[in-house]
């Protein structure tokens, strides 16, 4: 059972390694909360990924997708329905790669 779990562990491992996330996001920085360490008397660390171009993390998966269906050559347009970040994310990976994108985006009625 632990050679499983550390096999898994590592395939988990090995793919985001090579997923091809930094061709349009950047290693965020991580800042000590040094205030909010103090209260819960342990170290915490906020990842901001607020620096993004996209100001969201958002972006990562969005393009890995969309790098992994450029590579099978018969993806050149995707639809993704989103209310903001994730929209984003789509719209930019699509861009760097050359694809068409289409974002469906609900609209609220008051």
């Amino acid at each position: 059972m632990k050679q499983q779990v550390t096999n898994t562990l590592n395939k988990y491992l090995h793919k985001i390694l090579n997923a091809r996330v930094y061709d349009v996001a950047e290693e965020s920085p991580l800042l000590h909360a040094v205030k909010l360490s103090k209260r819960v008397k342990n170290t915490v660390l906020l990842k901001r990924e607020d620096t993004q171009t996209t100001f969201a993390f958002k972006v990562r998966g969005s393009y890995n997708k969309l790098y992994q269906l450029s590579q099978q050559g018969d993806v050149d347009t995707v639809i993704t329905a989103s209310a903001g970040n994730h929209a984003q994310g789509v719209a930019l990976g699509a861009s760097k790669l050359g694809m068409k994108a289409v974002i469906v985006m609900p609209v609220t009625w008051y």
